[in-house]
C-alpha cells in the first residue's frame, strides 16, 4: 500500500501533501479577523459576532481566565450547546494556554462528574440552566468555580427580552449564583478594551481532551495538540475544493462540543473565514431548512440520520425553502446510504460525500472526492498525508492483499499524542508512529476504503459515541434486571441503534418502556436503548463473558 494508489483520484487541486504553518488554533482565528474583519463569524437567530469582534471578545475573556488562574495546560470545561459563547469559550481557553474539555451540555449528573474528574476541570463555562446540575456534583469533584452565562445574551434585542419573559414565566426569577462562581458577561465588562493575554502557545501544546466514550473505565480523553488540529483543518480546506475563502457559510447544526463538529465544522469555517449559522438542536429540521434558505448556507455537514431527517421533511418533499445553496457536505458516522446521497442532492444541488474520522485523529481521515467518483458504501479516500494499511488481524503487522479484510491503520498530522492518564491503552493504539482504529476494513485497487465491521464495540447512534459496558452498568442496577447484553444494531435504513437484550430476575415483570424510562433518568437520550429485548438467558463464552456478537448473529437471523 505504499504506492498510495488513492492519490490517482484525488479531485484537481487536492494537494498530495500540505506545508502547514507552526502555528497555534487561535492564530486561524486572528488571521481571519485580520482578513476579514466585519465578516460575521458566528450567527445565532439573527444576531452576528463578527471575526474581529470574536477575536477581541476572546482575548478579553483569556484574560479573564488567567486572572481566574488559569495557568498553561490546566483543563477548562465548555459545557454549552451550539451558540457564540461555545465559540467565544473555546478560543479564549486555548488563548489563555489552557486544555478544552467540551462535555456533552445533555449528559447526566453521573456523567458530567466522572469526565470532570477524570480530566481535573476546576473551572466549567456552562449556560445558567446547568448551573444546578453542577453545584449538585461540586462536592464530589474537583471544580472550584463556575462561568455562567444565558443563551440570550448574544440574541438579537427583541429576542433577548422574549427570551428572558418566557423564561421568567416558566421558571421563576433569575438564576442566584454563588460566591466563587461569576456571570461570563460580568467577566468581559471587568476587562479593559483591547486587553491582551500574552501567553505562549506552541504547536506541540495540549489544546482538546476529546472523551471518546461517556463513562466508567471506558472513557477515554484523547490527547489533541494546536498541531493536530491546525493539520485537519487545512486537510478539509484542501479537501473541500468547491468552496473558497472568504466567500462560505457553513450551517452548523451537528453539535461543537463532538469532535466531528469542532474541527470539520467550527475550525474548518475559521480558517476559511466562513460564517457559521449556529444550530442548537439539530433535530429542528424545520430550523434547519429556514437557516439554510435566510443565510444561504453553502457548507452542511451531518450524520446520515440528519440527512434522512431533511429528506423526508414535507416541507422539504414540497420545496417550501431553496436549499439550493448549499454546495458541500461531508457525512460520517454511519454508512451513508445511495438513495440518502441521491435525495439530498436532488434537493440541493450540492455534493454529499461520506467521510470517516475519530476522536484520536480529530477528526476526518478519509473522505470521497467533493468533485470525483464517489462509490457507495466507500469512505473514500485518505485526505492529503495520511497513510493507511490494512494489516492482518492476528499479528498486526502484515499487510493483507487488496480487497482482503484487516485492521485499518494510519497514520497522519492530526494523530494524537495519546489518552490522558491511561499508558497502557496509548500504547495498545499507538506503534511505530501508527494509530490502530479498532476498525475492520478493505482497500479496493483504486485506493477506496470501506469499513466492514469494527474490532472495537463502541455504538456510533447518530454520530454520537455509546460504550456498551456503560449502558450495561445502567440497567444492571434497575431492581428487576438480572442481567442484561447492549450491543450495536443496524436498521433498515442503515442506522446503528443501541438494544439491550435483558433478562429479569425470577418472579418479576417489565416492559421495554420501563426500561427505556429508568434509563432516560440515568443518561443522555442517545445511550437509551432504541430496541430491548427480553430473555430467558444469555449467550456467555466459557469464562462467563457475554458474547455480544452473538446476541447481534441472533438479532439479524430473527428478523
Amino acid at each position: 500500500m505504499q504506492d498510495r494508489p488513492w492519490l490517482n483520484k484525488y479531485d484537481d487541486g487536492v494537494p498530495h501533501s500540505i506545508n502547514y504553518p507552526s502555528s497555534s488554533v487561535p492564530d486561524m482565528l486572528a488571521e481571519s479577523a485580520q482578513k476579514y474583519p466585519e465578516k460575521p463569524c458566528t450567527i445565532f437567530k439573527g444576531a452576528s459576532i463578527s471575526y474581529r469582534r470574536m477575536d477581541e471578545l476572546s482575548d478579553q475573556l483569556a484574560v479573564a481566565l488567567i486572572n481566574q488562574e488559569v495557568n498553561p495546560g490546566d483543563r477548562v470545561g465548555i459545557l454549552l450547546p451550539n451558540i457564540p459563547q461555545f465559540v467565544l469559550a473555546y478560543f479564549a481557553i486555548l488563548k489563555a494556554g489552557g486544555v478544552v474539555v467540551a462535555i456533552n451540555p445533555q449528559y447526566k449528573a453521573n456523567e458530567i462528574e466522572i469526565q470532570v474528574n477524570d480530566s481535573g476541570i476546576e473551572i466549567m463555562i456552562a449556560l445558567s440552566s446547568s448551573y444546578s446540575l453542577l453545584k449538585q456534583i461540586q462536592p464530589r469533584t474537583c471544580l472550584k468555580t463556575i462561568i455562567v452565562t444565558d443563551i440570550n445574551e448574544y440574541l438579537p434585542q427583541v429576542l433577548s427580552f422574549i427570551f428572558r419573559l418566557t423564561r421568567a414565566e416558566q421558571h421563576g426569577k433569575q438564576t442566584i449564583i454563588s460566591a466563587n462562581d461569576c456571570w461570563l458577561k460580568h467577566l468581559l465588562e471587568q476587562q479593559p478594551a483591547g486587553a491582551r493575554p500574552s501567553v505562549s502557545i506552541s504547536s506541540e501544546d495540549h489544546a482538546l481532551f476529546q472523551y471518546s466514550g461517556g463513562t466508567t473505565g471506558t472513557s477515554k480523553a484523547a490527547i489533541a495538540t494546536h498541531r493536530n488540529l491546525v493539520a485537519n483543518a487545512f486537510q478539509m480546506r484542501h479537501w473541500l475544493v468547491n468552496t473558497y475563502d472568504g466567500q462560505e457559510t457553513v450551517l452548523m447544526a451537528i453539535p461543537l462540543f463532538h469532535v466531528y463538529g469542532m474541527v470539520c465544522g467550527m475550525l474548518y469555517a475559521i480558517r476559511v473565514g466562513a460564517g457559521m449559522v449556529l444550530i442548537p438542536d439539530a433535530r429542528d429540521i424545520l430550523e434547519i431548512m429556514r437557516s439554510i434558505q435566510k443565510y444561504k448556507a453553502t457548507v452542511f455537514h451531518g450524520v446520515p440520520n440528519l440527512f434522512n431527517a431533511l429528506n423526508q421533511h414535507p416541507d422539504a418533499v414540497s420545496r417550501k425553502y431553496d436549499l439550493t445553496s448549499i454546495k458541500a457536505c461531508i457525512s460520517g458516522s454511519a454508512p451513508l446510504m445511495r438513495e440518502t446521497k441521491e435525495r439530498f442532492e436532488a434537493l440541493t444541488g450540492g455534493k454529499l460525500c461520506e467521510g470517516y474520522g475519530l476522536s484520536e485523529a480529530p477528526t476526518a481521515t478519509h473522505c470521497n472526492p467533493m468533485l470525483g467518483e464517489n462509490r457507495t458504501g466507500s469512505i473514500g479516500l485518505p485526505v492529503p498525508d495520511v497513510d493507511c494499511r490494512i494489516v492482518n488481524l492476528e499479528d498486526g503487522n502484515t499487510d493483507v492483499g487488496i480487497g482482503e479484510a484487516g485492521e485499518l491503520i494510519l497514520r497522519g498530522p492530526q494523530v494524537m499524542k495519546g489518552y490522558h492518564r491511561m499508558p497502557e491503552e496509548t500504547l495498545n493504539v499507538l506503534r511505530d508512529g501508527w494509530l490502530y482504529t479498532g476498525d475492520i476494513a478493505r482497500m479496493d485497487k483504486d485506493g477506496y476504503f470501506y469499513i466492514l465491521d469494527r474490532k472495537k464495540e463502541l455504538i456510533k447512534p447518530g454520530g454520537f459515541q455509546v460504550w456498551p459496558r456503560e449502558v450495561e452498568e445502567i440497567i444492571a442496577a434497575h431492581p428487576k434486571v438480572k442481567e442484561v447484553g447492549v450491543a450495536g444494531v443496524v436498521d433498515a435504513q442503515g442506522s446503528e441503534l443501541v438494544k439491550a437484550w435483558v433478562v429479569l430476575k425470577p418472579g418479576e415483570d417489565a416492559s421495554a418502556e420501563e426500561i427505556q424510562d429508568y434509563c432516560r433518568q440515568q443518561m443522555v437520550y442517545y445511550k437509551v436503548p432504541s430496541l430491548v429485548e427480553f430473555r430467558s438467558s444469555l449467550p456467555r463464552t466459557t469464562v462467563g463473558k457475554i458474547l455480544r456478537r452473538e446476541l447481534v448473529r441472533q438479532h439479524y437471523e430473527s428478523r
